[in-house]
């Protein structure tokens, strides 16, 4: 007997052992670190003394927007918007996955109640044995035979490798991530808003200028007909001027058409239906941009949401290899069970006969055929490589957009202020070459191509100032505004 318990004793440690070593050799995860520089200032910005720590990215957009009615329509964007509902059920579904990877770490509990028959040959080993037993002196077990069961029963996997902690923690960056990409969709659809915002506002001071060029190529038709009537021009010049107001009006209806089409953009952004959008139609050009303050470029790495997404989700990733490679360690599982079992109802509740438990370890590793944890465990480790070149590639983005957007800010400030000049000296133009029409100095192809180019100018510089206006828009975004409360 003691030759019997030292062999089976021998072989459990052989085994062992066998299952340690087969899961001992572990391929090691890549160690690719990401890079995290950003250069000292901005290309485009200010001079490297003039920078400090002053940015725009770190004001609220209550603060950033001072118009109220663009304030209202960002309020009712941000309540009302069908694709931030959509990002905030994603945090909902993230929230859930935490909780999924929590309930791994703890052990899983079922309580059961069952009830079953069972009939089994006379002639049989079990049939033959119910047979000859007596529940009672002068009482046989019963056939055919009942089988009622109510227990509790738990399994739980020790986590001595942290496998299972670490999958709980990759969850929760990809929350945290989740989080980022929210505030992300957030400020991308406040800056949406604010640029359909300034252009819905161009547009009106489009039309309104087409209107007056309207009235003006129309009081010079009535001036080329008079003079035609006196044969000081022909009927050329009469058809010119015509053609020209014609082809102004069809701009006016084409600009009322951009004009609907921008207020349903902005309406669909505010999650309602077209209607009319509310704003101030007076002095757009006028308008004065906000002053735009940068800072260090080191701090898009906690004002961009994308950047902190792309870091979470780096983070994620590395928990994964992690999670991946302990797949090769053994894992120690513990399953017990408590209950109550009989074949009749009567007897369920004696104790101590109708009680049943039982407890048992169990180790378990991989030995043979490990392909399929090798392959999770290389696609782990390619998507860790995967995350840190998105890391390397959001941060570059941000600072390309940066520098690129205030490069635009100070082109446009310069080209608004010679478009300026042009428009002022066109606006003489037009009363010099009316005046010289009037007195033959001048004939009607030369008041034609003035007012033409009149009308061009302006429509350029309103263009101008609404590329301004989105651009220091575009610039708040791409520092990491509009998020923050």
């Amino acid at each position: 007997m003691t030759t019997n318990n030292y062999s089976w004793r021998g072989w459990a440690a052989i085994a062992a052992c066998a299952l340690l070593l087969g899961s001992c050799k572990v391929p090691q995860a890549t160690k690719a670190k990401e890079n995290k520089y950003t250069p000292n200032s901005y290309a485009g910005a200010a001079e490297p003394a003039q920078v400090d720590s002053t940015n725009i990215g770190n004001l609220s957009w209550r603060t950033f927007f001072n118009d109220p009615q663009l304030v209202s329509l960002i309020d009712t964007a941000l309540k009302n918007n069908q694709e931030l509902r959509i990002t905030l059920q994603e945090l909902e579904i993230a929230k859930n996955d935490i909780l999924l990877r929590k309930g791994a770490l703890k052990p899983k509990v079922d309580i059961r109640a069952g009830g079953g028959i069972e009939k089994v040959g006379r002639y049989t080993s079990q049939g033959a044995g119910d047979a000859s037993t007596e529940i009672r002196p002068g009482h046989e077990m019963p056939d055919p035979l009942g089988d009622l069961t109510l227990g509790a029963y738990a399994n739980w996997e020790i986590d001595v490798w942290k496998k299972l902690k670490d999958a709980e923690q990759a969850a929760v960056n990809r929350y945290l991530a989740s989080v980022e990409g929210k505030n992300f969709v957030l400020s991308s659809l406040i800056a949406e808003v604010a640029n359909s915002y300034f252009e819905l506002l161009a547009l009106d001071n489009q039309l309104e200028i087409i209107r007056q060029n309207i009235k003006l190529q129309e009081n010079a038709l009535e001036v080329v007909k008079i003079q035609k009537e006196s044969a000081r021009v022909t009927e050329l010049a009469v058809q010119k001027f015509t053609a020209e107001v014609a082809k102004t009006k069809g701009m006016e209806f084409s600009t009322l058409q951009q004009i609907k089409e921008t207020e349903n953009r902005i309406n669909f952004l505010l999650g309602r239906y077209p209607q009319t959008i509310e704003r101030d139609q007076n002095s757009f050009v006028n308008l004065v941009p906000a002053s735009v303050k940068t800072g260090f470029p080191s701090q898009l790495l906690g004002n961009r949401p994308d950047i902190m997404q792309a870091e979470h989700e780096l983070a994620a990733a590395k928990l994964d290899v992690q999670v991946a490679r302990k797949e090769f360690y053994p894992s120690i599982g513990l399953s017990a069970g408590v209950g109550l079992q009989a074949f009749k109802p009567s007897f369920l509740f004696k104790l101590p006969e109708s009680l049943l438990y039982n407890l048992a370890g169990e180790l378990a590793a991989p030995l043979i055929n490990k392909n399929a944890i090798t392959a999770e465990f290389n696609s782990a480790n390619a998507r860790q490589i995967q995350a840190i070149y998105n890391y390397e590639r959001t941060i570059l983005n941000a600072y390309t957009e940066v520098s690129t957007q205030l490069s635009n800010i100070d082109n446009l400030e310069k080209g608004f202020a010679y478009k300026s000049q042009e428009v002022a000296a066109l606006n003489k133009s037009i009363e010099v070459s009316n005046d010289l029409f009037k007195s033959a100095r001048a004939d009607y192809l030369e008041v034609l191509t003035t007012q033409r180019e009149v009308l061009e100018a302006k429509l350029e510089l309103l263009e101008t100032k609404k590329q301004q206006l989105s651009a220091v828009v575009n610039v708040y975004k791409a520092l990491g505004g509009g998020w923050k409360p």
